[in-house]
């Protein structure tokens, strides 16, 4: 069960290689997430906003998705998304983490009423497709347009439309989902399976 992303393999994973990191229990470990957004709520305007939020994972369930929990690091604005130009805007951040992640900063901490060296890693990233291809330089057209499966995703390029189809989804149901009876609207088999994305980590 996952109640938190201290539950993941994941986060055992980086408790397991960086262990000088994981023993200080105050050392951060932060989402970034970032996504478009029209601030006039008209479809024919031609501005854009792009913030990028920092979280804090360290903190309860309950709280690191409250609103006080999550950074507004930078508003990208401008008259239309910054797409593969989205590293200039953030290297500053990158600086910033690099060195929070590398050397740390010593800051006071004011229940234990001391100083100590706090470091923070980047954990996960929050967005969708389209932002992710421009973050990670990763193409999510064509016909690897999964990071995940890559190679064998399964598709077919439509003969008039030249679009292309990605087949062979059903085995992502649930085992008595009834849509497992209408095998032929997912054109493909059981044997032919490709691998589950993942929930976290992506």
């Amino acid at each position: 069960m996952l109640r938190h992303l201290a539950d993941s393999s994941q986060w055992k994973k980086i408790d397991h290689l960086y262990t000088d990191f994981s023993k200080e229990a105050r050392n951060l470990r932060l989402g970034l997430a970032t996504d478009g957004m029209n601030p006039y709520g008209s479809l024919s305007t031609q501005h854009s906003l792009l913030p990028v939020l920092l979280v804090i994972y360290n903190l309860s369930p309950w709280l690191c998705i409250k609103r006080k929990s999550m950074k507004l690091s930078m508003m990208i604005s401008g008259p239309r998304q910054p797409g593969n130009d989205i590293d200039v805007y953030l290297s500053s951040l990158i600086e910033d983490l690099t060195k929070l992640w590398d050397e740390g900063v010593l800051v006071f901490e004011g229940f234990q009423n001391e100083t100590f060296h706090l470091r923070a890693m980047l954990f996960c990233t929050i967005n969708d497709f389209l932002v992710y291809e421009n973050l990670s330089r990763y193409s999510v057209k064509g016909h690897l347009a999964c990071p995940i499966c890559e190679e064998d995703i399964s598709y077919i390029q439509l003969k008039h439309g030249r679009k292309k189809v990605y087949t062979r989804h059903q085995h992502f149901l649930k085992p008595y989902h009834p849509y497992w009876r209408i095998k032929k609207a997912f054109n493909g088999s059981q044997e032919h399976q490709i691998a589950p994305i993942p929930l976290i980590g992506h």
